[in-house]
């Protein structure tokens, strides 16, 4: 049960006019009260005798009993409260015990003998409620409302438990704002699938991403499309930004600005700074070389280097201090709006759907120390700067090691809100990684069968001394691997990296050791494209001659190298991996 609370309101009819339409909104049907403050309020939806007007003066009698100067400019107080659309059908009598409740917690009418405000409470859809209220109590006072809409959702936790209603997760007031009531039928009457609010967000998030400079991110912005509106101290020195829609005008015909703290409060222009501003401190974030045959400015390229830093980063998340932690979680959500924005049409919106989660997740009371999470912010950096990449080839077979690896790293960030009882940063990671799964497939279906083939036309001996490996290698889930469908494509991979000249026996015992895999859905997956990243295989096999499909064993010319210092120490993670 979500209650948003909204009190900026000057116009206490015009706000009634927007709750008993019934011509322009399909779910306002029936519009009608449930609840007032004295209970034998007018209500213009089932008395025909009772007008708009006659509600409205009721409510405002305590504002206009004042002196012109000593009301409140804005005088108008709503909240509208809606379930779940998974929980039942409430009825009037119950959503009247809600009102009640609301408006009592948040301090409008507290009863008890103290004065309240004049409020009413109409419905006129299934699954919610409206309260209005106007501003000046009874004996001509403002109202103790400080926090009211905390103090609504507190109450909101409570009223689910006692109805047996969905239990939201309870919030810690670092979430984005939620559009108004207002901007959703706005939105509608547009045609557009989202507010304007929710646009912005979006479209400012994805400016952020790998930007390192002030310019940088106001040029993406221009570029996007957005208007845009700066902030100056008398010194020139830039204090701060609004952005808005060219379409989206007020009632005066004015575009309809939005300042960066409103849209999110990772938003404003000194948390964007901070950001950048890691980006400078220290060493520059390592580069790493790329073995296979693409270019270091290709999409493929830029994969497989966000598919490593990724890895890393799920190892600091796990084991780093929080503020560390904290700041690679935040980076992570970059990487998801770049690998989203940069990839093919049949994955985008299952990654932008992620990305979109996830943004809640990137926030906490656990403040991010930047710097450490240079080389996440990096690889967001190049994965923009390189471009679309094709959904087939080694741009598509990448994709998918790079998803496989943000699915992991995604788990580990659910996993550590869980521990700090960030209850909505996990449940949002949690929905990002399922997202992550459904994009999975259809990225990874190619590559993994070209390697399917390959490893089922391997001979004999070359799939016997492999299994003998693998159970070496695996002793508790060897036999798990060896009937699961993605076993011949990671035969495959074994015998490329044998042909490249790497101990498969090392690439195996490294990938084991680096995290548990006792609950993935496919470990064979897992485990391909971890060795295909260790060993600089190329992501997409298809381009390359078969080897290995005789009984020889060729002698391994190099070892793969064993990260010491940053290796696993036996603990495992709790939690389904994909």
């Amino acid at each position: 049960m979500i209650p948003s609370v909204n009190t900026s309101g000057s116009d206490t009819r015009g706000l009634l006019h927007y709750l008993y339409e019934t011509g322009k909104y399909e779910d306002h049907t029936d519009p009608h009260l449930v609840a007032s403050f004295d209970g034998m309020s007018p209500d213009p939806g089932r008395d025909p005798k009772a007008t708009l007007t006659d509600l409205q003066q009721l409510l405002d009698q305590p504002v206009m009993a004042l002196a012109k100067h000593a009301r409140p400019a804005k005088h108008v107080w709503h909240t509208s409260v809606r379930a779940d659309p998974g929980d039942r059908i409430l009825s009037d009598e119950e959503w009247a015990g809600i009102a009640r409740r609301i408006v009592a917690a948040t301090g409008i009418d507290p009863g008890e003998g103290q004065p309240g405000c004049r409020w009413a409470a109409v419905r006129h859809a299934d699954d919610h409620i409206h309260i209005v209220a106007t501003l000046v109590t009874e004996d001509g006072h403002r109202p103790d409302d400080f926090r009211s809409g905390a103090r609504a959702q507190t109450e909101a936790r409570l009223i689910e438990k006692e109805l047996g209603l969905h239990q939201v997760a309870p919030g810690d007031g670092t979430a984005a704002q939620r559009p108004t009531s207002a901007e959703r039928h706005k939105a509608e009457r547009q045609g557009r699938e989202r507010t304007a609010r929710e646009e912005l967000r979006e479209t400012v998030r994805r400016a952020v991403t790998g930007a390192t400079s002030d310019v940088e991110f106001f040029d993406r912005l221009a570029a996007a499309g957005l208007l845009i509106r700066k902030r100056a101290a008398p010194s020139g020195d830039l204090l701060g930004y609004k952005v808005a829609l060219p379409d989206d005008l007020n009632k005066d015909g004015d575009p309809v600005f939005y300042p960066g703290a409103r849209l999110a409060p990772d938003l404003s222009l000194p948390r964007i700074r901070e950001r950048w501003s890691g980006d400078t401190q220290g060493d520059p974030a390592p580069q790493q070389e790329d073995a296979v045959r693409t270019g270091p400015g290709t999409p493929a390229a830029a994969r497989r280097r966000t598919a490593s830093a990724v890895w890393q980063a799920v190892l600091v998340v796990e084991h780093g201090d929080d503020a560390v932690a904290a700041a690679h979680i935040a980076a992570a959500g970059e990487v998801l709006d770049a690998l989203a924005t940069t990839s093919a049409v049949h994955t985008r919106r299952e990654l932008r759907n992620a990305a979109t989660a996830f943004e809640r997740a990137s926030r906490s009371h656990v403040r991010a120390v930047r710097g450490h999470d240079r080389a996440l912010r990096q690889a967001a950096r190049d994965l923009i700067h390189c471009g679309p990449a094709l959904g087939r080839g080694e741009d598509g077979a990448s994709t998918a090691m790079a998803i496989d690896m943000l699915f992991f790293l995604i788990t580990a960030a659910a996993h550590w809100h869980a521990r700090k009882g960030h209850a909505q940063q996990a449940e949002a990671a949690a929905r990002a990684a399922e997202h992550l799964r459904t994009a999975y497939q259809p990225a990874a279906a190619q590559p993994l069968g070209v390697l399917h083939q390959r490893g089922r036309r391997l001979s004999r001996p070359v799939l016997q001394r492999q299994t003998v490996l693998l159970r070496e290698a695996l002793p508790g889930l060897a036999e798990q691997v060896l009937a699961e469908p993605g076993w011949y494509a990671l035969a495959a991979t074994i015998a490329e990296a044998e042909a490249a000249g790497h101990d498969p026996a090392v690439l195996l015992s490294d990938a084991v050791e680096r995290r548990e895999l006792g609950t993935a859905d496919s470990v064979s997956d897992v485990l391909v494209w971890r060795l295909r990243r260790t060993a600089d295989l190329p992501a997409d096999a298809s381009a390359l001659p078969e080897k290995g499909t005789a009984g020889g064993r060729p002698a391994p010319r190099r070892a793969a190298t064993r990260p010491s210092a940053r290796r696993r120490s036996g603990e495992e993670t709790p939690g389904k991996s994909r």
